[in-house]
């Protein structure tokens, strides 16, 4: 049965230590498709009656079809990704004989235009901000708050790199210091840790020391942490740096739907601005492919040209030079 299957191959995935977000979503992806092969098979059957051999070219092709009525692409092209990863899985156990996917037309989305924060000096903004002990705040702790965006800002980490860090990822000597980083899809990487970022890394490490004693920061420690000293959640640390905005005053600076990402994607823009390749960024940033990483070079070359428009000398060159004669 194609519910038995579905969950044999979100066991066979887990081994590769998906969030528990993106493993929500190919849950919920191949059980939105299955459910509309259940109803278009001829006859209709109920969900967990739909056998794997009922999956044919055509129905599959008829079930993404309802499936994409009312969705956006992006979100119809991830539950073709998951599909196809699911009749992988099926093939190499020999389940089914083939893939019938390459069969199911896929739409092209754009990819994702970067959404950094607005502002040349914006991040330096934020930080020195965050930086200041407010008197509202019930329990200021600026060494930490500091060290979330320094982090986010100065190494580029998704939120669920953020909240995998520990305290004995941070290695190397003094002056090369690194954060190793689990990324996507289990991908490590290592990305560099200037003086900077290492000073402040050891400033919020002594400020945790004096809060909960030494034993908090032993190397298996979560490296980011609440106020009690447990480790910082998904909700937790979206609404640390959402606090960190207000008290900025930098709302109408952060692109709406990208919150903390828009940290990440001030990072990565920042590199492509002071000329890193799209390789360089790439590796730091952690994607898959070269694609996602050329988006920033390519806003940022836009951003470059609209800067040189806007200079006066280039406006009064306009009207001097007079057409040659014959």
């Amino acid at each position: 049965m194609v519910v038995t299957l579905i969950e044999e191959f979100l066991t066979a995935r887990a081994t590769r230590k998906p969030s528990p977000h993106t493993q929500d979503a190919y849950r919920r992806d191949l059980t939105s498709v299955a459910v509309l092969a259940a109803e278009l098979a001829t006859p209709p059957l109920p969900l967990d009656h739909l056998g794997v051999d009922a999956l044919s070219p055509r129905l599959i092709r008829a079930a993404f079809a309802r499936f994409a009525a009312d969705r956006a692409a992006t979100s119809v092209g991830r539950a073709w990704s998951t599909w196809n990863g699911f009749f992988s899985f099926l093939v190499a156990e020999q389940v089914v004989p083939g893939n019938p996917m390459p069969a199911v037309g896929r739409p092209r989305a754009p990819l994702p235009q970067p959404k950094p924060l607005r502002g040349e000096d914006t991040p330096e903004h934020l930080l020195a901000s965050a930086a200041q002990a407010e008197g509202r705040q019930r329990d200021p702790w600026p060494e930490r708050d500091v060290a979330v965006l320094a982090v986010a800002l100065c190494a580029g980490l998704r939120l669920s790199e953020l909240l995998a860090l520990r305290v004995g990822s941070l290695g190397g000597r003094a002056g090369e210091r690194r954060l190793e980083v689990s990324g996507k899809g289990g991908r490590p990487r290592m990305v560099p840790v200037e003086p900077g970022l290492d000073a402040v890394l050891a400033g919020y490490l002594d400020s945790r020391m004096r809060r909960f004693g030494s034993r908090t920061v032993r190397p298996d420690s979560p490296l980011l942490v609440d106020r009690r000293g447990e480790p910082l959640r998904r909700g937790g640390l979206q609404y640390l740096v959402e606090s960190c905005f207000r008290r900025a005053g930098i709302g109408d600076r952060v692109p709406r739907g990208a919150r903390l990402h828009a940290l990440r994607h001030t990072f990565a823009t920042r590199l492509a601005e002071d000329g890193a390749g799209a390789a360089e960024i790439m590796r730091l940033l952690g994607h898959a492919s070269l694609a996602s990483s050329q988006t920033y070079i390519e806003v940022t070359a836009g951003q470059q040209r609209e800067a040189a428009r806007a200079n006066r000398t280039n406006r009064a060159l306009v009207g001097l030079v007079r057409p040659q004669a014959g």
